[in-house]
């Protein structure tokens, strides 16, 4: 009878500890559970389950229902990842979208330690789930922010086509491509006529309205979605077009002439129209591997400078 007292404080003391260590897990924000491995049933879910995601702590009975409550998206690449890694009996974490009892998903994070016993298998998991939904908005505007800084460094700031860094990159690739493939490459160099005098005239907020004008037409005359047009400096523009004949160019350039008069942007300066007009230097080769890509960009130059020798208003190839 001595140690009576003794076991009952044991008891107490015990009871008070476990009180104690109940109340810290449940007054933190995250939540924390556990399982039991051989049966795959939760023994504990925090009360702040119910807060976080709106299920009671008794909806969980087993892990079917952690599974089925996330997204279709995420099911099995967390779940097979989870089960690999609590059989080896490695702690991990896992970031998800859990479904919530109004039916909306938020972002969490499972942080598991695997509990083995004495065999060293693994005999339960015990864990914390966190909301990060806050932390994901945060991560989605970033990578948002960061692929729209991408974009504007490849887009000319104002016509909004491709800049001359974008124009080097596609050229390099279709370069390489026209090599491997044996498919003829075409390009057309443009230059508006007598732009320094449309300048001069109207002012430069207007000449970059018309350059703007003039960036929109040659755009909406492509119809591939390889075939892209750069603005190449100041009043130049510059197409690529991958597998392209000579002949298939000539009809666009022909094209292109059409657009840009019936567009009808006044030019009460220039000495060859009324209108703006604009001269094109064309290109087309089946490229080698001995081929120089520079040289190409200035044989194109050469046949550019040709047309506006020879009148402007017009478009002149360059011998292959």
């Amino acid at each position: 009878m001595s140690d009576q007292p003794f076991s009952q404080d044991k008891l107490a003391g015990t009871l008070e500890e476990d009180q104690i260590y109940k109340t810290l897990l449940e007054s933190t924000l995250a939540i924390p559970w556990k399982i039991d491995w051989a049966t795959k049933e939760y023994r504990y879910v925090g009360p702040q389950i119910e807060k976080l995601l709106g299920w009671l702590p008794s909806s969980w009975k087993s892990v079917e229902d952690w599974a089925t409550r996330m997204h279709p998206e995420d099911r099995e690449r967390i779940v097979d990842m989870c089960v690999a890694q609590s059989i080896a009996g490695i702690d991990h974490e896992a970031d998800y979208r859990a479904l919530t009892a109004s039916g909306d998903y938020i972002w969490v994070r499972e942080v598991v330690h695997v509990v083995r016993d004495a065999e060293d298998k693994t005999e339960s998991l015990v864990g914390f789930m966190f909301d990060i939904s806050e932390r994901k908005k945060q991560e989605q505007e970033l990578e948002r922010l960061r692929t729209q800084l991408e974009e504007y460094s490849y887009q000319d700031g104002l016509t909004g086509i491709a800049n001359r860094r974008l124009f080097n990159e596609l050229f390099h690739r279709e370069w390489l491509s026209a090599i491997r493939e044996q498919r003829p490459l075409s390009m057309i160099m443009f230059d508006i006529d007598y732009f320094k005098n449309y300048n001069d005239h109207y002012g430069h907020i207007q000449g970059d309205a018309c350059l703007q004008e003039v960036a929109k037409i040659l755009k909406s005359s492509l119809s591939r979605p390889r075939d892209v047009v750069a603005r190449f400096g100041g009043e130049e523009f510059v197409m690529i077009l991958p597998d392209t004949s000579a002949e298939s160019v000539a009809e666009l350039a022909n094209r292109i002439l059409q657009n840009i008069r019936d567009a009808h942007i006044e030019h009460a300066q220039s000495p060859i129209a009324p209108h703006i007009t604009i001269s094109m230097g064309v290109k087309t080769a089946v490229i080698e591997p001995t081929d120089d890509k520079i040289k190409f960009l200035h044989d194109l130059d050469r046949a550019l400078y040709r047309a506006k020798r020879a009148g402007r208003n017009c478009y002149l190839s360059e011998p292959t």
